[in-house]
């Protein structure tokens, strides 16, 4: 009676293996597909230029990028050597880098030789250098938790980490290193 139990049970279980077989091998194939489908852009845009207008109709900023892949369903756009002009009144800077990634919330994450260019010729602070920066356009706040470099006419500040009031142009090192002035 045990030996039949034994040999019903390797039949059932074997059989069992055979009719759930094509399912495993079809969810793993599945799996594999969306996980490709996830990854291809939706538009890709070649030596993009685009403006955009805040609601009051003002001009808001100007994106130009060498390459630009629009990822409609994970909510992002991601940008190749983009160059990022915000406009706020007096108050405008360009900034560039190797690549950026710009979400729905309107924030903007630059990576890879962060240049930040105050475009107001009579500031005090004239340029930033990161590797990475990130942009909250909506709020004009710009922070970094990296290493920075800001140069003024006459003086140069390192530090890690900052925190960027762009309305107002305010800016606060987290962290400060050192602080060169130029005798001229």
């Amino acid at each position: 009676m045990t030996n039949l139990r034994v040999i019903l049970l390797v039949v059932f279980g074997a059989t069992m293996l055979w009719l759930w077989y094509p399912f495993l091998i079809q969810t793993e194939q599945q799996t594999q597909q969306q996980e490709e489908t996830i990854a291809k852009p939706d538009y890709v845009a070649v030596d993009l230029k685009q403006t955009s207008f805040a609601e009051n109709g003002q001009l808001s900023y100007q994106i130009t990028a060498k390459r630009m892949e629009l990822y409609q369903e994970l909510g992002f756009s991601h940008f190749e050597a983009p160059i990022f002009v915000l406009h706020n009144g007096q108050h405008n800077w360009q900034l560039a880098a190797n690549e950026a990634t710009l979400y729905e919330n309107d924030t903007l994450i630059l990576e890879g030789n962060v240049k930040a260019t105050n475009l107001n010729e009579t500031a005090m602070i004239t340029h930033i250098d990161a590797d990475n920066l990130r942009l909250e356009i909506t709020n004009r706040m710009m922070r970094s938790e990296q290493p920075v470099v800001i140069t003024g006419p006459s003086v140069t500040i390192t530090g890690k980490g900052l925190i960027a009031d762009l309305n107002i142009e305010v800016i606060e090192l987290i962290n400060h290193t050192e602080t060169i002035y130029d005798k001229q």
